[in-house]
Formats: C-alpha cells, structure tokens, sequence
C-alpha cells in the first residue's frame, strides 16, 4: 500500500484547530516512529479520530472542491487500511428502490449510489463493492419501461455495483409461497395483486414486499436495510455567491454504520433537501404568497435593467413549504420568500420572470420555486435525537427491525411514513432517531415530470384530486392513530366504538383545517390574478413575454382547478358514500393492526429459521 497522503495534507489544512493539531502531531509522531510505514491499526484509529473533526473544519466555511476530493481520499485510505487490517465487522447495506415508471430518475438514483461508492469506498472493492447491494423493487405498469428498469440494474452492475432487480415475476414468485391464509391474513400489509395485478400496487406495499424480500438475505455480516426513493440522490445541496450546488459531499454509509455500532438502535430516518417531499396539494397556499410578492416585485423593476432577483436564498424552518406546518408542530411560517432566479450570467428583468414563468407548471409535479431546503451541517451520529416521523425515502431498518412494515400499506393514503414514525416513536423510543444525513429529492428530470400517482395531466389541465383525497384522509389516518396512542394504543385494547369515535372526531376537525385553507388559497388566487392581470403592468406590453403570461394564466387556471368551488378532490372529501367507504376502511385496519403485527413477525420468524422457502430476485453481478 502506497504512503496515505491525503489525510495528512487535512490535518496540515485545518492546522489551526487545537484539536485537528494534535492529532497532526499524532500523525507525524507515527510516521517517524516507524520510518512512514505505522502499524494499520493505529492509523484506523487515527482515522477514525480525525475524519469527524476535519468534517465539522470543512463545513464552517463550506466545502470547496479541493478540500472535498482530499476528504474522499482519505476515506479510501482508511477502506485500503481495513483491507490491508484483513478483519471488517462493518455493516453491510441493502439499498432498496421502489420504483413505479420512473427509468429516468432510476438511472440518476443508481448512478449516484455508484458515484457515493466510487468516491468514500466503504466496504471496500474487488471488481465490485463488497458491502454494497442495490435491491430495485419494480412496481412499473408499462412494459417497455419495466424492460429498461432491468437493463439500468444490469448496466450498473456490470460497473461494480452488485444489483438485484426485484420485479413482477420475482414478486409474484415470493407471494406465491405463502399459504392463501397467510395472503389473507397479510392483506393490509402486502396488497392484494394476485388479484388487483402486480403493477402500481403502491409505494408502501412495494416496500412491505422489499422488506419479506430482505429479510432472509443479510448473510453472515451484520445488515443494515436502507429505504431510498428513485427520485432522489445520494448528494446534498448547499447554497453558493452564483446559485445551488449539489455536491457528493456526505459518506452516508461510514456514518450510518458508526451510528448503529455506537448507539443501541433500531431505525434511523434522514430527511430531503432539494425539493419538498410532501404534495402540492399541501403548498399551493403559501406558494402563492410568494407569487403575490414576486410580481409585486417585477411591476416595480425597469424590465430592461439588469435583473435583481439574486439575493441570498432564505432559509425557514423545518416544513416552511407546508401550507399545514402547525398541524405538526412547526411554527407557521409568516410572510413571503423571496424568488431567487435561477439563470447565470448578465440577464434582464424581461428573462427573469420568463424563466420564473418556466418553472410554475412544475409545481404540480411537486416542486417548490421558491421554499426549496438546503443542507446545514451537523454531525449526523453526535446530533442524532429521538424522531416521530419516517421520511419513507429515507430510512433505515436493523434485521430485527424489519418487522416494523409501513402500516396501513393497501390504503395507498399519503402520510405512511408519519404514520408509521408515531407507531416506532411509542414502541422504540430512544431506539429510533434522526440523524442528519439527507438525500437530494428532485421531483422532475431534464424539467419534466415521470410517474406520479393521483396527478393526472390531459389537455393542458392538471388535476390533482387523486393526490388530494389521498393526503386528506392520509392526514386522517395519521391523527386518528396519534390521538389512539395517547389512548394506549396499539397496546391497550380499545372497542371498535371508542375507534370509531375518534376517527369520526379527526375527520370533523380535519374537513374544518382544510376548508379554511381551501378558503385562503382561493382569496390569495384572486389576488394573484389581479396583480398580474393590472393592464399598468409592463409584461403585458411586451410581445416576447407572451409565452410567459400564458403560464402564468395556465397556472392560475390550475390552481382554481384543484381549489376552486368545483374541485374533484374537495367534491370527493365531501362525498358521504366516499368518506363511509374511506373511513369504514381505516377502522378496519386500525382495528385489525395487533392482529395483521402478529401475522408478519410470524411470517418472519419462519423466515429466518429456514422453514420459508427459498426465494430470489434476478441477481445482477460482475
């Protein structure tokens, strides 16, 4: 093995720490000791010593690329001192994706995942990483792209990174070694696709199918389960003088296996940065704030000067994108935020509204133009802290903890993973945390939109009312088994009445929240369209612009769309036949929760003892 450099010149970087100083005068005490050749395991030790304080030095003043790439290579020294060690207890992961006609964002998810190996190493690599398997669980209806989510685990594979592809015909295999008892017993949890079929099942039983998938593949190697989403990235996104910057600048599997070595836990959440990940039937409210204030800011400016959109990005607190923050906890974020122009270079106020104008249709595939999250530092094992909420994308089960499936799953309602968060929070307590390690979320690619759910797109309208019902009574779900926890639940035995009750009491209370807000949006849309409507207004003069102004009306027209006195998705909530149906259901499941816990871990148990028979998903490796 070569003279490890790269930590050296970090220690000779941020000399200037007390702490970071001494451990240099560690550094260059071994090496004269021993001629620069020092015993592997006392530089591990000063490895892993070092590497969590040359972190923090790094992001007081934010990563520059230089310093980033010293820092990558010092973690492949430590991967090549393992080696060289010969004994690694570390974790292995498995990477699971849940993908549904998404092979655009698949291949970006996959390629990041490579590019997080190639850069940190962990696990080490001969002719593929070692302790790193990607587990894409195909949920995708059209058979053309179902081909190509098999070539992209293929592909990547032949790359080093050891893929399983997980599709319909490996589900369906799986599914059919259980009894038809036990497919009953495990309706909630696992769907019903032998007879509904095997493709959008949803995102929360594909998971529950991943999570019987994994459960007997963890090998003789402690195994940690890592839940990522196909929109998203293993990379953060900081702000910079010029604009956004995403960086691979986080070894998330060095800090997830110190975080479960060195803290007795049992599920770990991160969040996302980038775009929200919640809908925008939740951010339509508070986005047209900011619309209000930008184009009061735009009829103000000289449309020829040089565009002043470009100040400092704001940073709000946690859930400023939600409409419905304090539901939650968060404060409720007052005023507007400010819209940063994405374009470079000398451009006028004429591009900047153009380019502002491209973005708003966007929104209804989930993005935010203006309240996007940018990473802020802390180190991710020090600051972790108990949670009550999972980031389904981002999340993080131990062997034992697959047991923990995404409740509720055949519902197909939004909120899963709060859901699921405020069970884990009531039975692990400590035993689950947050931790700071996001993923980047980006909700579109190339500026289009891939699969989503409950949004449908025809004839220049979007209707959201699929999404929409869907997060009602997903907020539903969710404060009805909150208030039920409070009660003892799920241990307490609680009478199907006294669950009836309380659902019925949430659902009031929530038909009240989300017409007031219904209210809101509709009198801050009014407004909007005044404003950009005013005949004063210089972008109405302007012939160049008139792409623009239609995407302005087309969005403004949307919005009445989903909020206006005849929205599908407020019609639907307000349906007594659809809210019998959607509420006898959730009772159903509350009810049948205790039950449907004990089928699973038995289903698991077997499992693990080698009585479940054997099952593969198409294994793709070099």
């Amino acid at each position: 093995m070569r003279t490890p450099r790269a930590l050296g010149t970090l220690l000779d970087q941020f000399v200037s720490d007390p702490a970071i100083r001494k451990l240099g005068e560690r550094w260059q005490r071994l090496h004269a000791e021993t001629e620069g050749w020092p015993d592997p395991g006392a530089l591990i030790t000063l490895y892993e010593s070092s590497l969590p304080l040359i972190e923090r030095a790094i992001w007081s003043d934010g990563p520059d690329h230089e310093t980033l790439g010293n820092y990558q290579h010092a973690f492949r020294e430590l991967e090549r001192l393992i080696e060289q060690r010969g004994v690694d207890r570390r974790h292995r992961f498995f990477v699971i994706i849940p993908v549904a006609d998404r092979p655009r964002h698949l291949h970006n998810v996959l390629e990041s995942l490579l590019s997080q190996c190639r850069a940190f190493g962990y696990g080490g690599f001969d002719g593929r990483f070692k302790k790193i398997v990607a587990v894409v669980a195909d949920d995708s209806k059209d058979a053309s792209i179902i081909d190509r989510n098999r070539e992209i685990v293929e592909a990547i594979a032949h790359r080093g990174l050891k893929g399983i592809y997980f599709g319909a015909d490996e589900q369906r295999r799986l599914l059919g070694t259980l009894s038809v008892s036990e497919r009953t017993r495990l309706v909630s949890i696992l769907g019903e696709p032998f007879r509904t079929g095997m493709h959008h099942k949803g995102a929360s039983v594909t998971r529950n199918l991943a999570c019987l998938f994994a459960a007997g593949r963890s090998g003789p190697d402690q195994a940690l389960f890592l839940f990522v989403d196909s929109d998203e990235q293993f990379r953060i996104r900081v702000t910079r003088p010029g604009g956004d910057e995403d960086l691979p600048a986080l070894n998330y599997f060095h800090a997830l296996d110190r975080l479960f070595t060195e803290c007795d836990i049992q599920v770990a959440t991160g969040k996302v940065v980038g775009d929200p990940p919640v809908s925008p039937a939740v951010m339509a409210g508070n986005f047209l704030v900011d619309i209000i204030a930008f184009l009061n800011g735009m009829a103000s400016a000289d449309p020829d000067r040089s565009c002043g959109f470009h100040a400092a990005a704001q940073n709000g607190g946690d859930a400023a994108y939600h409409d419905m923050a304090g539901l939650f906890g968060f404060q409720g974020e007052e005023g507007a935020y400010a819209y940063r122009c994405a374009l470079e270079g000398v451009h006028d106020h004429l591009a900047g509204l153009a380019e502002f104008a491209g973005r708003l249709d966007r929104f209804f595939d989930g993005e935010h133009p203006t309240r996007s999250t940018d990473f802020g530092y802390s180190d991710a094992v020090a600051t972790a802290a108990p949670a009550r909420t999972v980031y389904t994308g981002n999340y993080v089960l131990t062997t034992e903890a697959l047991r923990y499936f995404i409740p509720f799953a055949d519902l197909k309602l939004r909120m899963a993973g709060p859901t699921l968060g405020r069970l884990l929070q009531a039975e692990l307590g400590n035993q689950f945390v947050a931790t700071n390690l996001p993923l980047l979320h980006t909700r579109t690619v190339d500026e289009q939109s891939e699969f989503r759910p409950g949004v449908e797109r025809g004839q220049g309208c979007v209707d959201l009312s699929g999404e929409f019902e869907r997060q009602f009574f997903g907020d539903v779900l969710l404060f009805t088994v909150s208030e039920l926890i409070a009660l003892g639940y799920p241990g307490t035995p609680l009478s199907d009445r006294k669950v009836g009750e309380v659902i019925a009491s949430v659902e009031e209370r929530m038909q009240r929240f989300y017409a007031d807000k219904r209210r809101a949006i509709q009198a801050r849309l009014a407004e909007a369209r005044a404003r950009f409507d005013d005949a004063g207004n210089w972008w109405h003069s302007r012939s160049e612009l008139a792409a623009a102004r239609r995407q302005f009306r087309r969005f403004f027209d949307n919005i009445e769309h989903n909020f206006g006195p005849g929205a599908d998705g407020h019609a639907l909530i307000a349906s007594k036949k659809h809210r019998r149906q959607r509420l006898d259901a959730i009772k159903r499941e509350i009810v049948s929760y205790v039950r449907d816990r004990a089928a699973w871990e038995s289903l698991l148990r077997h499992h693990h003892h080698g009585s479940f028979p054997e099952h593969r998903g198409e294994e793709v490796a070099t």
